[in-house]
Parts: C-alpha cells; sequence; structure tokens
C-alpha cells in the first residue's frame, strides 16, 4: 500500500488535539489575507502569521483594522461570531458591515450575511457542516472597504492518480433507496404431513418381495410389494397411493403385515419450513410477508442464489412452546430434491419496506470527530461529510442531513483517507 498508513501512527495523538480545536469552533486561516480601500479597490496582498484574537478566534489584519473570525456551536447549531478592532480598540459591532462568501468543494458558494449582537457580528444563519471553505470578506467600516479572503480546508485529502490506484478506494452515489428491514430466524425442513403416504398390506400376510428401498422414487400405481395372504394363500400386490419417495421401511422380506405399515412414501416436491420464532419476533411478524430462505451452510446472499428460496409466512402457531419459541411456517418449491427433510435452514423475513430520499451503504461509514461520516469525491480530493442518520436495514443507511443527492461517495477503503485527513488536520494546527 504506497498510502503508508502505519506513518499516520505517530501523528494520531496531535490529530487528536487538532480536532478537538476544530470542534471549538476555531477558524484558520491558511496564509493570505488581502484589503483594500475604498479608493479604486487597490487590492495590496499581505502575508501574516496565524494570529490568536483575545476570543480564541483567528485574527486577520490590515492597517489598523481588524477582524477576528470564531465559530459558537456549543449547544447551538454552528454560527460564526466576528469581532473587530480599530487600533487594537474593539470596534461596536453596529457601525461595522459585513459579509461573506464561503466557496465548498464541488463550487457550491454560500452567502452569509451579519447582524449586530452585543460585542459582536452573528451570521444570521447556521453554518452548514463540514466548516471546509475557501472564505471572501466583504467589510466596510468609517466609510472604507476592507477585503480579506483566507482557505479553511479541513477534513480534505487529496491523491494523485498513481496513489489512488493502488490504494484500492472504490465510490458509489448517494441515491434514493429501499430499506428492508428484516428478522433472522432458525429453522428445519419438514415434510408436509399431508402428503406422507403410510402404506400397509389391505390383507394380514407374510412379505415376499419388496421393490424398493429407501430413498427411491416411485409412481402411483407402482406396484412396491408383493404379499401372500395368510388366510387364502393368494400372492397380491401392493401399489404407491401417489408420486412421492420412499422414506422409511418398517418391514422386511418375511415380516407379518399384522396391524404394521410396509413403509412410508413422502411427496417432496414442496416443503415446510418450519422457523422458530421468539415474542421479539413475533410482534413483527405476520401472514403473508416475503421469507428468503438459506441453507444453514450458505451465506444468505446474491452470489450463492443455489442454495436459497423465496416463499411467504404461511403459518404462525396460536401458542408457544415450553422455551417461549413459536412455530412459524413458510411452504418452498422442492422440484430438484434439495430442500431435504431435517436440513437446518436460516431465513430472512422482510417484516417493513421503507422508501427514503438519500441513502448511503452502510459499510461506508467513518466515524469522524464522535460523528458519523462519508468522504466526497471531486475529482482527485476527498472531503468528510458528517452525517445525520435515520434507519438503517444493514445494508442501506438514511440520510438525513449533511450530504447532497447523487453525491460521490466512498464505499472501500475509506479508513485510508480518514488517516490521511486527521494527519492533514494536525497540519494545519501546527
Amino acid at each position: 500500500m504506497n498510502i503508508n498508513v502505519n506513518s499516520l501512527q505517530a501523528k494520531l495523538a496531535a490529530t487528536v488535539m487538532s480536532l478537538s480545536i476544530l470542534a471549538a469552533g476555531i477558524f484558520i486561516p491558511v496564509n493570505v489575507a488581502q484589503a483594500s480601500s475604498d479608493h479604486g479597490h487597490a487590492e495590496e496582498e499581505e502575508h501574516h502569521d496565524d494570529e490568536e484574537g483575545p476570543h480564541g478566534g483567528r485574527l486577520l489584519k490590515h492597517d489598523d483594522f481588524a477582524l477576528e473570525m470564531t465559530m459558537a456551536e456549543s449547544g447551538i447549531p454552528p454560527e460564526m461570531r466576528v469581532y473587530a478592532f480599530y487600533k487594537g480598540e474593539a470596534v461596536a459591532p453596529s457601525e461595522v458591515e459585513l459579509t461573506l462568501s464561503l466557496t465548498r468543494l464541488g463550487g457550491v458558494i454560500d452567502s452569509v450575511s451579519f447582524i449586530a449582537e452585543e460585542g459582536y457580528l452573528v451570521s444570521q444563519h447556521s453554518v452548514a457542516e463540514p466548516h471546509s471553505f475557501d472564505v471572501e470578506i466583504d467589510a466596510t467600516y468609517k466609510g472604507k472597504d476592507y477585503d480579506f479572503h483566507y482557505e479553511n480546508h479541513m477534513g480534505r485529502v487529496t491523491i494523485n492518480d498513481r496513489l489512488l490506484a493502488l490504494s484500492g478506494v472504490k465510490t458509489g452515489f448517494s441515491t434514493p433507496a429501499e430499506l428492508r428491514f428484516v428478522d433472522h430466524l432458525f429453522g428445519v425442513v419438514a415434510a408436509i404431513t399431508d402428503k406422507q403416504f403410510s402404506v400397509s398390506a389391505p390383507y394380514t400376510g407374510v412379505v415376499e418381495q419388496l421393490n424398493v428401498t429407501i430413498g427411491d422414487n416411485v409412481v402411483k400405481g407402482q406396484v412396491i410389494a408383493t404379499v401372500r395372504n395368510s388366510t387364502t394363500l393368494q400372492r397380491y400386490s401392493v401399489k404407491s397411493p401417489a408420486n412421492g419417495q420412499v422414506t422409511e421401511l418398517m418391514l422386511s422380506v418375511g415380516d407379518s403385515t399384522f396391524n404394521q405399515a410396509l413403509l412410508l412414501i413422502s411427496d417432496l416436491s414442496s416443503v415446510w419450513i418450519d422457523m422458530s420464532a421468539f415474542p421479539k419476533n413475533l410482534s413483527r411478524i405476520a401472514l403473508g410477508q416475503a421469507v428468503t430462505i438459506g441453507d444453514d451452510d450458505h451465506d444468505n446472499s446474491e452470489e450463492h442464489r443455489d442454495g436459497r428460496a423465496s416463499s411467504t409466512i404461511s403459518y404462525i402457531a396460536p401458542v408457544m412452546t415450553g422455551g417461549h419459541i413459536a412455530r412459524v411456517r413458510a411452504v418452498i418449491a422442492n422440484p430438484e430434491g434439495h430442500w431435504r427433510p431435517g436440513m437446518h435452514i436460516q431465513a430472512n423475513v422482510e417484516t417493513r419496506t421503507k422508501q427514503v430520499p438519500l441513502a448511503v451503504r452502510a459499510d461506508a461509514l467513518q466515524t469522524f470527530m464522535d460523528k458519523p461520516a462519508v468522504f466526497v469525491k471531486y475529482g482527485n480530493t476527498f472531503e468528510v461529510r458528517l452525517l445525520t442518520l435515520g434507519e438503517t436495514d444493514g445494508q442501506f443507511v438514511e440520510v438525513l442531513a449533511g450530504l447532497e443527492a447523487n453525491a460521490e461517495y466512498v464505499t472501500e477503503n475509506s479508513y485510508l483517507l480518514k488517516a490521511d485527513i486527521m494527519k492533514n488536520a494536525a497540519k494545519h494546527v501546527h
């Protein structure tokens, strides 16, 4: 792996510190602040070391005018608060006119306006996550215009084509989805009782010949045994009453048929699936619900259809067993004889579905700053998106906020991006 994850481990401690600072809402200008007067707006670029203001924010300066940029979000939706200074003295916020534009990855621009509040200017609307953007500031104080620019990139990393190909990072798109909620049950295959036939000789006698053995397939009317009548000493044939398979032999040649069945024939062209349901399952399971049955030795995935069957719930027992379990049953076709009585199965009962306007794959989620997140892709640049999530069916997760529709996001190997992004976040603070 050319993206060296191991090399990042030594920096994780510094990373945790950096993320804590970011969470506190301090805006971090990269290194450029620009200002101009109202006389022709002649721009001159000034470079400053990062400087902290009296309220813990970052200080932008030009000549005698300065702005301190902070973000307040403890217990409230994130809002920008800006303090103004002239010649080192605090300026009443009502004396400053201020607007901002925030250019996000992908070209989306948020316009932010401010009103005066107590000793600062506060944004009139909450600033959406992620707090990663290019910032353009237009400020006016005492008839003079000041323009500032800085980059506040957090949770972002750029990877070149070669390393990206080697990393194995894969992506998908956020789309609407149908969540399918299932209960997982276990059970066994059983023969259908009214398709089992216990075959007896009509007259008491001695079995002289058996034409079948266990496992043989028979058809209706086929001679399966010859018996000598004990009274008349005449031989007669015993025929199969139905199509099926011999599943049990009770008598052998030479045995008396008195009060004994010869054999058991089972029609296994369809079978029962008897599942065990606990009380918590029964509150969600109902007749007619779809069920997918898989061998206990198969994973229940699209790639293993040979060991799967589909049906619906046809019976729910009205009483519980001593182990607080109720029998739930489905009937499945078994033309190839794959499903054998006694076989253990696992089943997914679809208890409900839900259409959601936006969803991502559950296995794409990472945790970033103690929040669920995915990483979106714009060309070779990736950036974190902190999400507000709804329900999940285990495969997809409903997204309530934090991600736009049809966003390309990382579905595999996103942990590599998380490591690089955390490393870069630490660099911004240092």
